[in-house]
């Protein structure tokens, strides 16, 4: 006999990518385990939603353009180490205005005086619309280097989900091909930080205020694998519910059946305020590639 299908699994045989943010380190990780899951013969980029929360945008428009993995590996995994104050790869240049430490200290004090994560979102959302404009590249600057990292500037045919927050309401978006937005300026929004990313009226902060990597947003789906470079930490309240278990117990009541991945050692111990570092990306990139070869054949059978 057949087991029955879980009333809220709407998407039983469908499967989803989650793609979470962590700067400059976390994209270039994320990449690698793709390429090395695709060279141990686990594409994980056919997937029927693919999720990207920040620095998981980028990788998501990326893998999803047509262009091979391991074409995208392969630039990181030789890139040399760019110019000091250089934009980082989804963060705005580090030097006197904007760091990562800097960058922790101003969001962790915002964080720590909300009551919830809706008093959150809009706290962070009012404190960024009264930053100076020099903080950070302009938004025309932004989306150019946004532009310059993606193969394509169109949408997937397959769905791609794209997080964001509107920083003048604290409500979390989430831009698809449908939402009459540009993928160069959805992932612009989702990878902002301190400066709001305007589209149209509306201005957009970072996608990890939502959740930090939104899984829950494949509720439905039969499978669902979780790249989270932050190893499913949260900066936000336990008792908030924000972080990765929660999310993941949430899926698995729904009837999902869920696998997550963190980075190991050989990516460098550099998932924290060094994330936003461009030079972090060679080691991190390499070192996934080596996790995505060796869980290949654990998570064939999986994925399918």
């Amino acid at each position: 006999m057949t087991p029955s299908t879980p009333a809220d699994l709407t998407h039983p045989d469908g499967r989803a990518l989650v793609l979470a943010g962590a700067g400059a380190a976390g994209n270039a990780w994320e990449t690698g385990v793709i390429a090395g899951l695709l060279a141990g013969g686990v594409d994980v980029t056919r997937a029927e939603l693919v999720i990207g929360t920040s620095a998981g945008s980028t990788v998501a428009a990326q893998v999803t353009s047509g262009t091979s993995p391991a074409v995208l590996y392969a630039a990181l995994a030789a890139m040399a180490p760019p110019a000091a104050g250089s934009a980082t790869r989804d963060g705005p240049p580090r030097g006197a205005n904007v760091s990562g430490p800097s960058y922790l200290q101003w969001s962790d004090a915002i964080i720590a005086s909300a009551a919830d994560p809706a008093d959150m979102r809009r706290r962070l959302g009012a404190a960024a619309l009264e930053l100076d404009a020099s903080v950070g590249p302009g938004p025309s600057r932004w989306r150019d280097i946004v532009a310059s990292r993606l193969p394509s500037h169109d949408w997937p045919s397959q769905d791609v989900h794209i997080v964001a927050v509107n920083a003048r309401t604290g409500e979390p978006v989430v831009f698809e091909r449908r939402s009459g937005v540009d993928l160069v300026d959805a992932v612009a929004a989702s990878t902002s930080a301190l400066t709001p990313y305007p589209i149209g009226e509306e201005r957009y902060l970072n996608g990890g205020y939502r959740r930090s990597e939104n899984a829950d947003l494949a509720t439905g789906f039969g499978r669902v694998l979780v790249m989270s470079p932050f190893s499913g930490r949260s900066r936000m309240p336990s008792g908030w519910g924000m972080d990765l278990a929660t999310q993941v117990a949430e899926l698995r009541a729904g009837g999902s059946t869920v696998e997550t991945v963190f980075p190991d050692e050989r990516s460098g111990d550099v998932f924290d305020a060094n994330a936003l570092d461009p030079s972090t990306m060679p080691q991190a990139a390499r070192g996934g590639h080596a996790q995505g070869l060796e869980l290949a054949e654990q998570l064939a059978g999986f994925w399918g």
